[in-house]
């Protein structure tokens, strides 16, 4: 089964996608199919490789490593592979990359033993037809998403010679479910996404031959073949080193721990300070705490895991709960040797840091929980009932939409689904590009984006917290719809708890700048003692 790793540069991170044993089969997966689609489709057409799938600059989890031109975007790449220690390879472009990979295949260390390019006759169709994507730039309806959507939908469907007409034959016709991967992927970063198929576009890669080697068109059919050719020629491949961080401890770096339940996506930063776990809201990723991390990361050395099931970490098929997700946390503690540290979490993970803290007081030191979750009664039978609609991809993109709304109408109302006036918050709508962020981060988790959430409103808060016997700060900005958890954390928590209004949740949108400066003092001022 393939699996992402990332390689760590001057200029950013790019990840990779890993598959098989063997020689190095060095692959650009193309503009229409997502780097992991690709690893396990290889995985069938490419036994007996170690195939090293890159997620190209400007996509997915590649969306911070970024050049404007081919020959920058290629030199990033190379950088990215010497520090993975690929060696000898064969280099296999997928549709428009021939191109790149025509400047990749002169800046790596190794000169490729042969680089191919599958896909080519609808390349070159594309770029004779003027195929480009529309405009990507978030849009307050999000009608980008569907956008990008039906152009990668397109590309699968219709004829590249004749573009009103569907394609008769080529390779099979993407599930929903793959094309949703490369949507999401290059969701993350639209505008890049849009970029890069145009500098894809411009390039050529006709009669260019790199150290004598010259770029070989390989049709469908012909590839496993051509590839068993291939094969003996080279050494096997050697183990992945660990991803390392930037040489800025401040710099936030992706990284990525296996634990018996899956392999956990973490976002890192910070030196050698006490270890500070930061635990994300329910539905998307923990990539909105993105300020939490860094600002706490001047003192401690912070670690942000994607729960499992959410964002970038696995999605395995199991019941979530607050004590499973405690017990994954506590497993990625115990994978990156930490025997102590310190605590944030917000929503659900202030629930998670409770039971955390609940099950194995002696390794923690301080917590912080902000807006912890209470709730019970017919409240609690009406959002099991009405909060978690269904999010599963869909061919004309209808799930895309539904998780933008959705996205949209939590700034609006509480709950989201009681529209009407006694419901509206006071919080007001995102920016486009903020509101895209979050939807992004719910596509990520897919249709298991509801479990962590759903966990949540099923914990028995309030007969927990009062068992805790460590230092807790309970906080809550004002205009946060769980903001009455100070008023249940007053009367529940155990004597010394530190209850209080924040200015601000400095994770959400359009907080002002003293406000966000002001409470995260407070959170370092109390994880300090």
């Amino acid at each position: 089964m393939a699996f992402p790793h990332y390689a760590t540069t001057a200029a950013g991170q790019l990840r990779v996608w890993r598959e098989g044993s063997g020689p190095d089969l060095v692959v650009l997966p193309g503009l229409t199919v997502a780097a992991s689609v690709r690893a396990r489709m290889l995985a069938e057409t490419a036994p007996g490789w170690t195939v090293t799938v890159v997620e190209l600059p400007g996509i997915g989890g590649s969306a911070g490593l970024w050049a404007d031109s081919l020959e920058g975007l290629a030199e990033r790449i190379a950088e990215a592979l010497a520090a993975l220690g690929i060696g000898p390879a064969v280099l296999l472009a997928h549709d428009l990359t021939g191109p790149l990979a025509v400047a990749l295949a002169r800046r790596v260390a190794i000169p490729p033993a042969a680089v191919l390019l599958s896909g080519a006759d609808a390349a070159r169709a594309w770029s004779g037809q003027g195929i480009r994507p529309p405009s990507l730039a978030p849009r307050q309806d999000g009608a980008h998403l569907l956008a990008l959507w039906t152009h990668i939908r397109d590309r699968h469907l219709l004829d590249p010679e004749i573009p009103h007409l569907p394609a008769f034959d080529g390779p099979a016709i993407p599930s929903d479910a793959d094309l949703n991967e490369a949507v999401v992927a290059a969701s993350v970063a639209p505008e890049r996404y849009e970029a890069l198929w145009s500098l894809c576009v411009g390039g050529s890669w006709n009669g260019v031959s790199v150290n004598g080697v010259s770029v070989e068109e390989i049709a469908d059919g012909a590839l496993a073949a051509r590839l068993v050719s291939l094969r003996g020629a080279l050494p096997k491949a050697g183990a992945l080193p660990p991803t390392r961080p930037f040489a800025d401890p401040a710099a936030l770096w992706c990284d990525h721990v296996d634990i018996p339940a899956g392999r956990v996506h973490l976002r890192r930063a910070g030196g050698e300070g006490r270890p500070l776990l930061v635990f994300q809201t329910g539905g998307g990723s923990a990539a909105p705490f993105a300020p939490v991390v860094r600002k706490l990361a001047e003192r401690h050395r912070v670690i942000a895991p994607d729960y499992l099931g959410n964002g970038w970490s696995d999605k395995p098929e199991r019941p979530a709960s607050i004590e499973a997700l405690a017990t994954d946390a506590l497993a990625v503690a115990d994978a990156l040797g930490l025997e102590e540290f310190d605590l944030w979490g917000s929503h659900t993970g202030a629930l998670v840091a409770l039971e955390i803290l609940l099950r194995q007081p002696n390794r923690v030191g301080r917590a912080v929980l902000e807006a912890p979750v209470f709730v019970s009664g017919g409240f609690l039978d009406d959002v099991l009932r009405h909060y978690f609609p269904p999010l599963v991809p869909d061919r004309w993109g209808r799930h895309l939409v539904q998780a933008w709304n959705w996205r949209r109408d939590m700034f609006l109302y509480w709950p989201w689904y009681r529209v009407e006036r006694a419901a509206a918050r006071r919080l007001g709508l995102p920016e486009a590009e903020d509101l895209h962020a979050f939807t992004v981060g719910l596509l990520q988790s897919g249709a298991h984006y509801d479990r962590a959430y759903r966990a949540a409103f099923e914990y028995d808060t309030a007969a927990r917290i009062g068992q805790a016997t460590r230092p807790m700060m309970i906080c809550s900005g004002a205009d946060d719809m769980l903001a009455d958890s100070l008023d249940h954390a007053r009367t529940l928590a155990p004597p010394g708890t530190l209850v209080t209004l924040t200015p601000a949740t400095v994770w959400w949108p359009r907080q002002r700048a003293d406000a966000v400066a002001e409470t995260l003092r407070m959170y370092e001022d109390f994880l300090e003692g």
